[in-house]
């Protein structure tokens, strides 16, 4: 280096007394603006770009930076409500910390809308100014933490796209409080903070008149097209990517002679334009559209029409009161045609094509008769939730043909639906803890409560009905009016609710099933004409009806069923005008079934209550949905996460049942990976193998224990599909008796699998069980005791034993259930890197890293503590918090220094010359670092965060628990990820 000797600087700063702050930053800065070879970092003060690019969202950081500060300044020229509205959660704990804000923004451009000012307005602890500077045009974010301010400057405003979706660019830099950045920046916004207006009600009134002159909208079809809506060119709709993508689907299964085709599509992504669309390809003489409300076939063939275009006349209604039956594309509700006088008003052949929607409900005796009754070329049903709690299968109605699938989250990370703005609000409580008692046992079980009376009394009284409006209020809704709906846990409650929040100035009305459909109507179109602000109900909408003006959804009840959660969820997120998101407000009370909140919320099907918990933890977004809990609703989930058995067999049963009405037969292992169902380890290693889950499900198998144990082997140790390279042999095993090694590397190779003569060796220890300990377990003898695939090195190729071998020619059962696990683990490889051991931000168990570091033998079966190393590698294990009742002598203080520098120690009873420390130091081997957060719930697997090396001259003698102990700092090779970094931190 020329000039100035930074590394002087670096080692003077090092040897004071100083603050730590002050020489973490120092190196922080020399790293970040220096050399970052020369001045390796430690600290999280560094320079960061920040860009929304690969899970790095500026909304991730933001978020952080404001839940750890002392105080904040926003100085941007965009603000919008949607924005505010995710941030309000956070504004509210800050304000119950008594943390201060202020944030300045402008009229430019008449972008901001008065609502978004208004929206400022109700945050407690934020004081907000508009500048008067011409063109101000400022993105800046800064926070006061101890000592030091973070500041992020750059392209993105307030708003739900620059922070979590466009691609941006914005510097997050760190500065003492006396650095010169700091000054320039807080000198210009003090500047025009004390120039700037301060924002009130009556500025807002003033700025709506000018708004209203000056703002200019955005076209009705640039709109629709940004919705993710069919679009309209001229006269014609064109169908959008999802619609584009059934429809090829369903195009394939008739040119494959089906007679039937299923389409599983959340609510709200275009169901019926996805048939009418259908229908105009398929070019039918004659059409049935069937459904079970007549407010249903009346928008249907509305929207029909528009796609199919011709005269009026052709599309005609079949209903108690209108018997239109010559209409080319006939729309009849099933509760009408099921009467035999009207069924045999038409000819079984009398349509080519027929359409049944909301399919589920195919199982009632009504619409069983009509679809038995009719002969069509073609039947296609449509329905957002096919899964059912009875016997009847929707699935096999429809011939197993699975058309096209779109799930919930998978819309919404589409943009195909309406954001959700999430918030899990802790329930109110009562001063009477008896009364908090009653009311968690009447939410739990409403439907059997003895004391039904009493609770709902508490439940609509005065002042909770007042904390649920103060709560509502706060949060708010998307556009100038509200239209809410409640979801409560019986029709007395819904009736009692209604009545008092009308009472307290917010005009409601209870539905319920036992409703006329005219009543339904009625309250429906008061609630979109703004003339009452919620609907109170208990199931009656959790499907059909479409309110799409509905912007705030507020359940006050126990979650018992995920599906009618999402159900329930979904009736707020069609999209429609002057509609930007859905605010969602779950009151958490004591319930028992909390834990299906997050499962719900995230499509999650793991069944881990590890996936459950980081929900919380981190509250992702989804698209551009967010999710919030406040500190005492998380609480309430955690409880019922730790007394909940997420796997038990009843769940496992459920699962297994569901998927056996999907495919219509035993389901195979295969069929829950490609239904994106539960992972087939669950459902395998339940009882040693699935086999024997099969067994218990009264299938009819029969096993020899070799061919048991030869199952619980592949189960167990290969149907993870961490490795492909076992698998591919065993596969390619099945079709031939051997397999030469130049074939396998070079099918390997094709893969893009490494083929080193370390792996190879390592897969034949795999697969000839010498990895497996005689005396541990498991055990060769827990695999069979013989080797399952046998390597000729004189021929160099690979044969099966013999015993498996006539195992595969004579057992039927065996041989499909031992392809199955081949097929599945080949699949479930997909999620991992082929070119690499391990992948980032998988999970692995100890054993699993013994093998993919091709280790001798599996040293699992010994106590390999904190880390181990072979001649090659090292495998480093963290459990970030541990549990207080383990031995003090391990109760270690590993720690992030930052998102890439781990600060870690050594095992007990170690010097700096000892040789396992002197391992880390040398350079020789590859150093892995697996981290899990604890060992809650017996959980035996780490994130892999990638490979890591030691920071040179770090490494510190120290004492614990009386004895020596080194510490050091181990380096990654690339940054944790911001969501996985921070759940294992909190």
């Amino acid at each position: 280096m020329t000039g100035v000797d930074y590394g002087k600087i670096l080692k003077r700063l090092e040897s004071k007394d100083g603050d730590q702050l002050v020489r973490e930053l120092h190196g922080s800065l020399l790293n970040g603006y220096v050399d970052q070879d020369e001045f390796a970092t430690v600290g999280d003060l560094g320079p960061k770009l920040l860009t929304n690019q690969s899970g790095n969202q500026i909304w991730n950081q933001l978020r952080h930076e404001l839940q750890t500060c002392q105080s904040y300044i926003f100085a941007v020229a965009f603000v919008t409500d949607a924005m505010i509205s995710s941030l309000k959660p956070i504004f509210k704990q800050l304000a119950n910390r008594g943390i201060q804000g202020r944030l300045l923004t402008s009229d430019y451009l008449y972008f901001n809308q008065p609502k978004a000012f208004a929206e400022l307005l109700k945050i407690p602890n934020l004081e907000v100014k508009i500048a008067k500077v011409d063109g101000f045009h400022q993105k800046g974010y800064i926070f006061q933490h101890h000592g030091y301010q973070t500041i992020i400057i750059g392209s993105a405003n307030l708003t739900e796209n620059a922070l979590m979706r466009n691609y941006e660019w914005s510097l997050q830099i760190n500065s003492l409080n006396n650095g010169d950045i700091t000054h320039q920046v807080s000198e210009n916004i003090e500047n025009e903070w004390q120039h700037a207006q301060p924002l009130t009600d009556q500025w807002i009134a003033q700025y709506q008149l000018v708004y209203q002159k000056n703002h200019r909208t955005t076209h009705a079809i640039a709109q629709m097209v940004k919705n993710g809506q069919p679009e309209i060119i001229g006269d014609y709709i064109e169908p959008n990517q999802m619609q584009k993508e059934a429809l090829a689907q369903i195009a394939d299964l008739r040119k494959a002679g089906k007679h039937r085709g299923l389409v599983i599509s959340a609510t709200g992504t275009g169901k019926t334009y996805l048939g009418a669309f259908d229908v105009r390809n398929a070019k039918p003489k004659r059409m049935l559209f069937l459904a079970h409300r007549e407010e249903i076939l009346r928008k249907s063939a509305q929207s029909f029409q528009k796609v199919i275009g011709g005269p009026k006349d052709d599309f005609g209604l079949y209903t108690g009161n209108v018997h239109e039956k010559d209409a080319k594309y006939l729309f009849a509700t099933v509760q009408t045609l099921q009467d035999d006088a009207h069924l045999h008003e038409f000819s079984p052949n009398e349509f080519d094509y027929i359409l049944v929607d909301e399919v589920h409900h195919a199982g009632a005796k009504s619409y069983q008769k009509i679809m038995q009754y009719f002969k069509p070329e073609f039947y296609l049903g449509m329905t957002a939730t096919p899964e059912r709690n009875d016997d009847f299968s929707v699935f096999e109605l429809f011939d197993y043909n699975v058309a096209y699938e779109i799930r919930l989250q998978q819309a919404l990370e589409a943009d195909m639906l309406c954001p959700f703005h999430y918030v899990g609000i802790s329930d109110y409580q009562f001063n009477d803890a008896q009364v908090n008692e009653e009311i968690a046992s009447y939410q739990n079980d409403a439907a059997h409560h003895q004391k039904e009376v009493q609770a709902i009394e508490h439940l609509t009284s005065k002042e909770r009905v007042h904390y649920i409006l103060e709560q509502t209020e706060y949060y708010g809704y998307s556009g100038s009016q509200l239209h809410g709906l409640i979801f409560c846990a019986t029709v007395k409650e819904s009736e009692q609710l209604a009545a008092e929040l009308s009472r307290q100035g917010h005009p409601a009305k209870a539905l319920s099933g036992s409703d006329s459909m005219v009543v339904r109507q009625q309250v429906v179109k008061e609630l979109a004409a703004g003339q009452i602000e919620y609907i109170v109900t208990v199931d009656l909408f959790n499907e059909g009806i479409d309110i799409p003006c509905v912007n705030q959804v507020v359940f006050l009840r126990s979650t018992n069923s995920s599906i009618v959660y999402v159900q329930q969820l979904g009736r707020g997120l069609r999209k429609a005008k002057n509609k930007d998101y859905v605010e969602v407000l779950d009151f958490i009370g004591n319930y028992k079934n909390s834990y299906m909140i997050p499962i719900a919320l995230t499509g999650d099907a793991s069944y881990s209550k590890d996936s459950a918990r980081e929900t919380v933890e981190i509250e992702p977004t989804i698209g551009l949905s967010t999710i919030a809990f406040d500190e005492i609703a998380k609480e309430r989930i955690y409880q019922s996460l730790r007394q909940v058995r997420l796997n038990d067999m009843k769940k496992l049963r459920n699962v297994y049942q569901n998927m056996k009405f999907r495919v219509g037969r035993v389901p195979m292992l295969a069929d829950f990976m490609a239904a994106d169902s539960i992972d087939p380890e669950i459902l395998a290693n339940k009882k040693k193998n699935y086999a024997q889950f099969l067994i218990g499900e009264k299938v009819p198998i029969e096993l020899s224990d070799y061919e048991n144990r030869v199952l619980t082997f592949l189960d167990a140790e290969l149907l993870n599909g961490k490795r492909r390279h076992e698998l591919m042999l065993l596969d390619d095993l099945l079709a031939q008796n051997t397999v030469t090694e130049e074939k396998l590397k070079q099918q390997l190779k094709e893969a893009n699998c490494q083929v080193d003569e370390s792996t190879m060796a390592s897969m034949r220890r795999v697969l000839d069980l010498t990895f497996y300990n005689k005396n541990a377990s498991p055990s060769r003898a827990d695999y069979g005791g013989q080797p399952i695939v046998i390597f000729e090195p004189d021929m160099q190729c690979y044969r099966l034993n013999d015993e498996l071998s006539q195992s595969l020619q004579n057992n039927p059962w065996f041989k499909k259930l031992w392809q199955d696990g081949i097929k599945t683990g080949l699949m479930r490889a997909e999620r991992y890197r082929a070119d690499q051991r391990f992948t980032l931000g998988e999970k692995y168990t100890r054993k699993d890293v013994m093998r993919l570091i091709n280790n001798q033998i599996n040293t699992t079966a010994q106590n390999i503590g904190g880390y181990y190393f072979n001649d090659h590698d090292g495998a480093i294990f963290v459990t970030y918090h541990k549990s207080k009742e383990i031995s003090r002598s391990i109760q270690y203080g590993d720690r992030f220094l930052n998102d890439h520098v781990m600060h870690y120690f050594s095992k007990g009873k170690r010097r700096l010359d000892s040789p396992d420390v002197k391992k880390f130091m040398d350079g020789q081997r590859r150093l892995s670092l697996f981290v899990k957060k604890s060992d809650a719930d017996d959980d035996k697997t780490f994130y892999y965060l990638g490979t890591c090396r030691y920071m040179q001259g770090s490494a510190r003698q120290e004492q614990h628990d009386g004895k020596p102990i080194v510490s050091m700092n181990l380096e990654l090779d690339q940054p944790v990820s911001y969501t996985r970094y921070h759940s294992l931190i909190d």
